[in-house]
């Protein structure tokens, strides 16, 4: 779902199981899916929940508080599109037929993790595409006005024709056929506007139009008005949309009575006067059936935007009355550097375009590079002046990922921009085909350097002390892992690597780097006479066998290090969703003297039966509870429960991420045990805090 990878998922979970609730949410957020979750207490509380912002509801089919009836009930009454799944424990007809008359979207079975994913992506996806749709719906409607109030000022004689009738006109059209408003010609056919001796070709060209065939780009013929004068014609043909139905837009203009005038005219519409270049609008139309063949067809094509550099200075240097010989120089030396199947255009005052047909991204980056060379080293005879002038330029790779005119000139106009800002005379081309690629070579560079992390001596751990607040003596440090080789030789935070190591199944190689190096500096500082406590964090994939459990136990005996002092560290909601996992680990590092602790504590949907469940030997408080703690009173209440709670479990507790001394006033009442923040020493390479 890589569309919602920045996306927090608005979740509305209804089951009276606690424990039930909590193991969907982690599952969603150990598969990466960001959750802001809520959970009602009874039918009341419902209308504001529902009323806010929400993306899905996921419900029991046997909930009582509320029931589910009564949340269809609410969802119905909130008018919104918010998608209803049902936890069922087995599907059978019945279910089926209930769930569908009810209006639920889909069933997902309870404890099945990898089918609530399923299920709940595709439908977060619906619903996201159908709020899209609704959005683009919209921005259509007012396109389609906008484009109707252009049609009905446009000098141009418009018509919109469907099966052979006229079902829009514009003024234009009107009057060059004699007519006073569109309700003289609606319904009429075309035929009644074509000379009899151009009607039966005509009919022939209809005829194929019915059948699908792409119209011809122009069609010339006699035409007759209302009057019966005849005159000749040319028809250019578009297929479009109008009110809904596909249709043809047919732009209907007389033509001068010599042929070739026409054409020269014609020619000469489509012009730039000044360079001989494709104009504006007429290279628009071609990056337009560019754009649109790429959609369809998936062909490749390259877009270059060139602007020259410092040109307000070579105005000044060449006087305005020069001007246009300066840009007829530059589109000459541009048409010079363009292959046969380049359309080059004067798109601005001094800015020109490039379509290059059927060019890969390697064309582009070799064709906009020519563009560039062939500037570098030219000097321009202006005049009487000679100049030279280099050239920015932006280009887009125009393919299926980026088949949209608007997001091409934005892209090509973002390259010009970056070219010109870092001194110009040079390209720079957006492919976002190269997106993936380098994303696919970032991973697998990760890949490999934790690899070889692991396996040399690419991590170090760093320590932040851990203060007791009841005065009670020895040393405790949390050790947190770093990686090694940064950018200038700076250390790279987990953050940054692991979750790439858990895609790739490398965590428990990780951990047992951590648990190992951990128990080595134990060893160190208890021949150096120091009781160090150190605590280490580990995650759930080494709680699928135990092999760190008994890793951990040759270590310790190899480096006769005491047990006691290697606290391990699990997040409370790995733990919720891997309890017998983490008991057991619990219990087979326990027997060598080591404690196993929560982490991010506070933040399942209930805490505290986990930890009677789990017995951790100390709890670790969520940081989101310690932030702007002097002035919260909900969580200065929420950690003396907290505190209270681990007493009574027999518990140590920790506030972590202490940034002020306002916090460390109200801990030191509050009956927590530890304290470790910023406030009282950063994390560091060296054990050198004094906890005396």
């Amino acid at each position: 779902m890589r569309a919602k990878q920045d996306s927090v998922l608005r979740l509305l979970i209804v089951d009276d199981s606690v424990e039930a609730a909590e193991a969907i949410v982690s599952g969603l957020r150990n598969a990466g899916i960001a959750v802001r979750v809520s959970r009602p207490e009874d039918e009341e509380s419902l209308p504001a929940l529902v009323g806010g912002a929400l993306d899905l509801v996921i419900a029991a089919k046997d909930a009582k508080h509320p029931p589910l009836s009564a949340v269809m009930q609410a969802i119905d009454a909130s008018g919104k599109d918010v998608p209803v799944l049902m936890v069922v424990d087995a599907v059978d007809d019945n279910t089926l037929l209930q769930a569908s008359e009810r209006g639920i979207r889909g069933l997902v079975l309870r404890g099945r993790t990898p089918h609530v994913l399923a299920v709940v992506r595709a439908e977060w996806e619906d619903l996201e595409a159908r709020r899209a749709q609704r959005l683009l719906e919209a921005q259509v409607r007012e396109t389609e006005r906008r484009c109707d109030a252009l049609i009905d000022s446009s000098r141009e004689p418009i018509a919109y024709v469907h099966e052979g009738m006229h079902i829009r006109a514009n003024q234009a059209y009107l009057e060059m056929f004699g007519f006073d408003s569109f309700d003289d010609i609606e319904g009429m056919s075309l035929l009644d506007l074509v000379a009899p001796s151009h009607v039966a070709d005509f009919k022939t060209l209809l005829k194929k139009l019915s059948k699908g065939d792409t119209p011809p780009p122009r069609h010339e013929l006699e035409a007759r008005d209302q009057e019966g004068n005849h005159f000749p014609a040319v028809m250019e043909f578009t297929p479009a949309f109008y009110e809904g139905e596909s249709c043809v837009q047919i732009v209907f203009r007389r033509q001068e009575s010599d042929p070739e005038l026409a054409r020269e005219v014609e020619e000469l519409r489509q012009r730039d006067q000044a360079t001989g270049l494709l104009n504006r609008p007429t290279f628009l139309q071609h990056l337009e059936t560019a754009v649109a063949g790429t959609a369809q067809s998936g062909a490749h094509h390259g877009f270059l935007l060139i602007e020259p550099d410092h040109f307000v200075r070579l105005m000044q240097e060449i006087g305005l009355g020069a001007a246009d010989d300066l840009i007829a120089a530059i589109a000459d030396r541009l048409r010079s550097a363009l292959g046969k199947d380049d359309v080059p255009a004067r798109f601005g005052e001094h800015q020109f375009a490039v379509l290059s047909k059927n060019s890969d991204h390697v064309g582009t980056v070799a064709l906009a590079e020519r563009v560039r060379a062939a500037f570098a080293d030219h000097v321009f005879e202006v005049g009487e002046r000679s100049l030279s002038a280099t050239v920015s330029i932006g280009g887009v790779q125009i393919g299926e990922k980026i088949a949209s005119v608007t997001q091409v000139l934005a892209k090509a106009s973002q390259g010009v921009q970056s070219s010109v800002g870092v001194g110009g005379n040079r390209a720079e081309i957006f492919d976002p085909g190269a997106i993936d690629r380098a994303e696919e070579e970032r991973v697998r560079a990760w890949v490999e350097r934790i690899r070889a992390a692991v396996d040399g001596d690419g991590f170090v751990l760093h320590y932040q002390p851990v203060i007791n607040l009841h005065g009670e003596p020895g040393e405790t440090y949390e050790a947190l892992l770093r990686l090694r080789g940064g950018a200038e030789g700076e250390l790279v935070a987990p953050q940054m690597f692991l979750p790439v190591a858990e895609e790739h199944g490398l965590l428990w190689e990780i951990d047992r780097w951590v648990a190992g190096r951990a128990i080595q500096v134990i060893a160190e500082r208890a021949r150096m006479r120091n009781d160090t406590t150190l605590l280490v964090k580990i995650t759930q994939a080494s709680l699928q066998d135990d092999t760190l459990a008994k890793f951990i136990g040759e270590q310790l005996a190899a480096h006769k290090a005491p047990g006691e002092r290697l606290v391990l560290q699990l997040p409370e909601s790995k733990v919720f969703t891997h309890l017998k996992q983490a008991q057991a680990f619990r219990d087979a590092v326990k027997r060598f003297g080591c404690r196993v602790g929560l982490e991010q504590f506070g933040t399942g949907l209930n805490s505290f039966q986990l930890m009677q469940h789990f017995e951790p030997a100390l709890v670790k408080i969520d940081r989101a509870f310690i932030q702007d703690l002097a002035s919260n009173p909900d969580n200065q209440a929420k950690i003396r429960e907290m505190s209270a709670r681990a007493v009574d479990q027999g518990a140590r507790t920790i506030a972590e991420f202490v940034q002020d001394a306002g916090s460390m006033t109200f801990l030191f009442s509050s009956g927590v045990d530890f304290v470790q923040g910023h406030f009282l020493a950063a994390a560091g390479p060296e054990m050198d805090y004094d906890f005396q």
